[in-house]
């Protein structure tokens, strides 16, 4: 598989506005111990429900006779906070050595971390490149981080974080370039994002408190499910372009913006045969080619039907319309069924092969 976005915990030092994720928030005493306990709890099961083998197919990249290259995938280690205090020692350097331990031999893993950046110490690069992580991807830089508002403030910031990344021996990334080499780059590297104008994420998902505070400026012509950090390719897991996220509860997504529904949970479904069991179904396979506006073409929601459905009013009573409305209606309509159907097949291919 090219890519998993994991999010290991809850926990963030931050409560951004613009937040997809209204959990991601700071947790006190008792809910803390409790965020960080279930993230320590499911993390063996849900890294061990990884595939086999973290590589894939470059369908961008054939050899003179056609033939594709097996090339080393990678996993996004996020939060949340990923470098927290009480998140590092206890879950992310632990799900780093977990990982490297996994993969070792079987074609390896290239581990991202992704943090806000206000955390970062010498100290904490130097034990992310002790546990041979790949990339440090910083993705705060933008003005709804509090402290970071203004070009001035942001320019500081990354100057600051790029010192201290070139005294370890961190080389800058080609990111935020299109230019796909960056995958091919020898690490460490270290990259700078935010949601940004001009960013994939710029039109702000409608999610969390983003939604909440009428943030996103997204219109039925921003599809987010057809580029990266969107649907696309989710179910071809073997090729370039695949990607999927979980949460801390083990819960997958085909997207990190995530579907009003989970399609299946770590805990109990190993993630390759949880991809499978939804190959040919009609909804999911709409996700997959970047068209969620034909998910419910098999069961009579037809195109006109689907951006329709995909209107609605913001808390501040502003019309508004994107593809994700829909999504979210149809799941929340349509798929539980499906989705069940699924589970309950993969449930008994189970049995079979331990009765085998």
């Amino acid at each position: 598989m090219e890519s998993i976005y994991y999010v290991m915990c809850f926990a963030c030092h931050r409560k951004c506005r613009h937040c997809y994720e209204d959990r991601f928030r700071p947790y006190v005493r008792g809910e803390l111990t409790a965020v960080v306990e279930q993230a320590v709890r499911n993390f063996p099961r849900i890294v061990d429900h990884f595939p086999e083998r973290m590589t894939y197919l470059d369908l961008n990249d054939p050899r003179p006779d056609g033939s594709l290259k097996e090339k080393t995938g990678r996993i996004i280690l996020s939060g949340g906070e990923s470098l927290l205090e009480p998140v590092r020692h206890a879950v992310t350097y632990p799900v780093i050595e977990r990982l490297n331990a996994r993969y070792a031999g079987k074609g390896g893993v290239k581990i991202v971390v992704q943090t806000t950046g206000d955390l970062l110490t010498e100290d904490i690069v130097g034990d992310l490149m002790d546990r041979g992580v790949w990339m440090v991807s910083v993705a705060g830089v933008d003005d709804f981080h509090v402290g970071l508002e203004g070009e001035a403030k942001q320019t500081a910031f990354r100057d600051e974080l790029a010192g201290l990344f070139a005294r370890l021996g961190l080389k800058p990334s080609l990111l935020p370039s299109t230019d796909a080499r960056w995958l091919e780059q020898e690490g460490p590297l270290y990259g700078f994002f935010g949601a940004t104008p001009d960013s994939w994420i710029g039109k702000i998902w409608p999610r969390g408190r983003a939604w909440d505070n009428d943030l996103s400026k997204a219109t039925i012509a921003d599809n987010f499910c057809n580029r990266w950090s969107g649907g696309l390719n989710f179910l071809q897991h073997g090729y370039s372009g695949s990607e999927v996220s979980v949460e801390p509860t083990g819960d997958v997504f085909p997207c990190c913006i995530k579907t009003k529904l989970p399609i299946g949970n770590l805990l109990e479904d190993d993630l390759i045969e949880l991809l499978d069991s939804l190959v040919g179904e009609p909804a999911y396979e709409a996700i997959s080619m970047g068209h969620p506006e034909r998910m419910g073409v098999a069961q009579g929601w037809d195109v006109e039907t689907f951006l329709q459905k995909s209107k609605t009013t913001t808390p501040s009573g502003r019309s508004y319309q994107n593809l994700c409305i829909g999504c979210d209606k149809f799941h929340a309509e349509m798929l539980g069924p499906v989705l069940e159907a699924a589970r309950d097949r993969r449930r008994a291919n189970r049995l079979v092969r331990q009765g085998a």
